[in-house]
């Protein structure tokens, strides 16, 4: 009789690991990273440990240049958010840094460039 249950397994990666397996069962990131912050290893990778998994080494194993969060995702095969979850782990044991993109200043009120197209006029 065969298994009606499907195998969680791909023949080229093995077994597959839900994100949720790798985060602890957490969703959500404490921080809010940007999709573009750019994320680069503090220090070399540590040897596996209580709180980090593989995939916490293969983050700071990628991230000795910066790359922003979306690549660490692409490089790794994750999901944004999982790679967040595991961005707080590795914050929280000063692994890595994480640069937030600077914000879009603000342009002036339009009355700023009337004002100063009446002062060239006027000239």
């Amino acid at each position: 009789m065969p298994d009606s249950e499907p195998l969680w397994v791909d023949d080229a990666a093995g077994p597959v690991v839900r994100p949720y397996a790798m985060t602890r069962g957490r969703a959500a990131a404490q921080n809010r990273f940007n999709v573009i912050s750019q994320v680069v290893a503090a220090q070399p990778a540590p040897a596996l440990e209580v709180g980090i998994g593989p995939e916490h080494i293969a983050i700071v194993n990628l991230c000795q240049r910066p790359l922003a969060l979306a690549e660490v995702a692409a490089h790794l095969g994750l999901p944004l958010g999982t790679i967040r979850v595991l961005l707080d782990d590795l914050l929280a044991r000063r692994l890595v840094k994480v640069i937030e993109p600077k914000p879009h200043t603000t342009l002036p009120d339009d009355s700023v460039f009337e004002a100063l197209i009446n002062g060239i006029r006027a000239l």
